[in-house]
């Protein structure tokens, strides 16, 4: 009997001093993170004086140069160089490991609706970069997806409805469209949060296709009699829809191996993506701003066509009104945009040139 208790009393001992030492490991693990967590949160303060510090100076730099330059003190294919140094120093500390100590952007009210007050921003570039291939993937689905659905409406009008679309394959597929430009936003948002360069233009241009979608799927499909007249404006849109969805193909295709090239030459930051409406080099500048003006003047005409058959009243439902208002506002915009970036590439070109002429000179 002796015996059995002297074992229970060394097994309670053992337990009791297994659990100290337990407690007393977690203790010093404790202990040992919270050091941790305050010699970090000391470094990471001085980094992030630091990166603020040289982004000013980059800044600062920037200001003089261009005050030199205006008052010709400085010699223009000189501030020319200093011009792409200062973009290289910019892009080494935005675009590299420096860029989580930098000040986070705004995250806007979309992304608040949705998500509410969480911090999309990511401190790891491997991260980041993870968002923006997933962009690039979306993209490169839903440019498929763009250009099918369309397509087989279209064919099946022909085909199996006898010319008159029915409303709910049409609803559907602008259901689709509402998913689609939601998930762009989405994605621009986090990636502009991120450091992305990607112009608000084109995040307020989903935000407009987002809301004609929206109105879009209250709007009544006419039928008999008299479809072909009611119709107009589906058809010419669906029509619309499949260039769109070519174009956006070409864009994902092409443009991408340029904008590594400007990666890698320290023109472009990682995070940046291919705009909507840029080209890469002179050979997709013939195929594809053809191809863009296009598609800004259909869309413009879809538009102008929806508003006359209300004014007309051969559709008189304001959802009419209000989509074919929509389309010709993202018409304009795109087109100005369009514009301002083939113009901004025209100024980089002839500045290349001015750059590439020195040494000749000399």
């Amino acid at each position: 009997m002796d015996g059995g208790n002297s074992a229970a009393e060394e097994s309670a001992s053992q337990v009791e001093e297994e659990v100290g030492r337990v407690v007393e490991e977690a203790r010093q693990l404790q202990e040992s993170a919270a050091s941790h967590i305050a010699r970090s949160f000391s470094e990471e303060q001085s980094l992030r004086q630091r990166a603020n510090s040289i982004d000013s100076s980059v800044r600062r730099c920037r200001s003089l140069l261009h005050s030199c330059l205006s008052r010709r003190l400085i010699d223009a294919k000189l501030a020319d160089k200093l011009e792409d140094e200062l973009q290289r120093a910019k892009c080494v500390v935005s675009d590299g490991d420096a860029a989580a100590f930098l000040p986070n952007k705004s995250q806007g009210g979309f992304l608040r609706m949705f998500l509410g007050p969480i911090n999309v921003r990511a401190s790891r570039k491997d991260v980041q970069l993870k968002v923006k291939e997933e962009y690039n993937s979306y993209r490169d689905r839903t440019a498929l997806l763009f250009l099918f659905f369309p397509s087989a409406l279209l064919i099946l009008r022909s085909w199996l409805w006898n010319g008159c679309l029915p409303a709910f394959p049409v609803q559907l597929y602008q259901a689709w469209l509402l998913f689609l430009y939601t998930g762009l936003a989405l994605r621009e948002n986090i990636l502009r949060v991120n450091g992305s360069d990607i112009r608000r233009w084109w995040i307020y241009h989903h935000y407009c296709a987002m809301l004609m979608a929206l109105v879009s799927l209250t709007w009544e499909i006419k039928g008999q009699p008299n479809c072909a007249a009611k119709q107009r404006g589906v058809q010419l849109f669906l029509q619309w829809a499949m260039m769109q969805g070519v174009a956006m193909l070409l864009q994902n295709r092409y443009q991408r191996q340029r904008l590594y090239t400007r990666i890698a030459l320290g023109k472009a930051k990682r995070m940046d993506v291919v705009w909507g409406e840029t080209a890469g080099v002179d050979g997709q500048l013939w195929l594809l701003c053809p191809i863009l003006f296009i598609l800004q003047g259909f869309e413009a005409y879809v538009g102008l066509q929806l508003l006359m058959t209300a004014f007309v009243r051969v559709v008189t439902e304001w959802q009419v009104i209000f989509c074919g208002f929509l389309l010709v506002l993202m018409a304009v915009g795109n087109f100005f945009n369009t514009v301002q970036t083939l113009l901004t590439k025209s100024r980089f070109k002839a500045k290349m040139k001015r750059v590439k002429s020195k040494p000749e000179l000399d």
